[in-house]
């Protein structure tokens, strides 16, 4: 009887821990398909703080904006000359529009941490609420380099870019978000633009 109980405890265990230790690979996956429900509960046990903002972001898509606070509450409260405190400063910032102290507290963000993708996401997300799409476009770009493998860097990026007249490089971005993403939600939104733009 002790032999079962141990054995069912281990497998209990065993179920729990992949859902806990998701990597960021996978909670993209997830996000990109439009599964924010899962996306956004990985960012429960996680202690990576680029799964937690994703979290964040996945609830936010649920209008779940009390979670989605709560996420970026676990990165504000990084020591001060960790670029995520900044992240999570500006986020929470956006959250309350406050779009001023959401681009101030990215900027710190891009300023402590110059290699972090997100950074620069998060600044551009605050400077498209200040209007300032000169400066949201180039914050998205900077992201893609730093990190070409995010969907929503290009998607960002391919819009930013269509509000100051680039066509070339919103088709560019759009495309790419389209073949990293091709089951989002905003897929018929992007080929209707694409269209618009006689892109493919």
């Amino acid at each position: 009887m002790t032999r079962c109980t141990i054995s069912v405890g281990a497998l209990a265990l065993a179920t729990v821990v992949p859902l806990a230790a998701q990597s960021l690979a996978e909670v993209r996956k997830q996000f990109d398909a439009g599964q924010y429900q899962q996306a956004a509960a990985a960012g429960g046990s996680s202690q990576d703080p680029r799964v937690l903002y994703l979290a964040g972001q996945a609830s936010q898509k649920l209008s779940h904006l009390d979670e989605a606070k709560k996420a970026y509450e676990k990165l504000a409260a990084r020591p001060d000359s960790d670029p995520w405190n900044g992240i999570g400063r500006s986020a929470i910032a956006l959250l309350a529009s406050d779009g001023a102290g959401a681009a101030d507290a990215a900027g710190q963000a891009v300023a402590r941490g110059g290699s972090l993708a997100e950074a620069y996401y998060q600044q551009g997300l605050a400077l498209s609420v200040k209007q300032d799409m000169a400066g949201a476009s180039a914050a998205f770009q900077k992201a893609t380099e730093l990190d070409p493998g995010w969907a929503y860097a290009h998607y960002y990026a391919g819009l930013a870019f269509s509000k100051v007249k680039r066509v070339d490089l919103t088709a560019s971005h759009f495309q790419t978000f389209l073949r990293i993403a091709p089951e989002a939600p905003e897929k018929p939104e992007v080929q209707s633009i694409l269209k618009t733009l006689g892109a493919r």
